[in-house]
């Protein structure tokens, strides 16, 4: 299911809605282990995990170049939140009946021709995520389901516009 994207204010969000089969512990793992999150999200690291905390948004182009990345917010199980370029990407968990509701909110200063490219990455991410706590570990990104997610995004964004 594609995410949902509304105006708020000044600004648009961005939500992605997963229901998990699996714990809340689990889950949190998955996000904030960097040895699980890499294997999602190879791009991020967690350096100091708490609020104003530091992440990494790594090249991994072979120059060992990074972007630093504040984290915001954090709720140990429940909440991490971090800044993204003029942007922000927050994951909220909760417990249900069947297992946790994992909620990525992405909230974007402007709609970019690179907004579409972003929400294709964050949802093909989240598929590996769910991958990956089924037990699945994909070696590679799949570019094909990225690049038809980014036209199914590329219309959805010109429609918010």
């Amino acid at each position: 299911m594609l995410a949902t994207i509304e105006k708020q204010s000044n600004r648009h969000v961005a939500k992605f809605k997963r229901p998990l089969p699996h714990s809340v512990d689990a889950v949190w793992a998955a996000i904030t282990n960097n040895e699980m999150l890499q294997k999602w999200m190879s791009n991020l690291e967690i350096l100091d995990l708490r609020k104003n905390g530091k992440m990494h948004f790594n090249m991994n182009d072979g120059t060992d170049a990074y972007e630093k990345i504040d984290i915001t917010d954090y709720a140990e199980n429940e909440v991490l939140e971090f800044d993204w370029g003029r942007d922000t990407v927050r994951f909220e968990l909760s417990s249900t009946d069947k297992g946790t509701l994992l909620l990525l909110v992405e909230t974007l200063q402007e709609l970019t021709e690179h907004t579409p490219k972003d929400l294709a990455g964050w949802h093909i991410c989240l598929d590996l995520l769910t991958d990956l706590l089924d037990g699945i570990e994909q070696q590679s990104f799949p570019m094909d389901a990225w690049q038809q997610r980014f036209y199914e995004y590329k219309e959805l964004v010109d429609t918010v516009k």
